[in-house]
């Protein structure tokens, strides 16, 4: 009985926890990266450090 129960309300509890991740209203939108993600992109990659 209690493995059940125990089995039946974690599962309840992660069913609940991705229901309301995905029903969040910002995984439909598209905004574009911050600036500073953005600016470090723009950069050329260091050489390595022994070459």
């Amino acid at each position: 009985m209690i493995d059940n129960l125990s089995l039946a309300l974690t599962h309840g509890l992660m069913l609940l926890a991705a229901w309301r991740l995905l029903r969040r209203p910002d995984l439909d939108s598209e905004a574009p990266p911050p600036r500073h993600w953005r600016a470090r992109r723009s950069t050329p990659p260091e050489p390595p450090a022994g070459a």
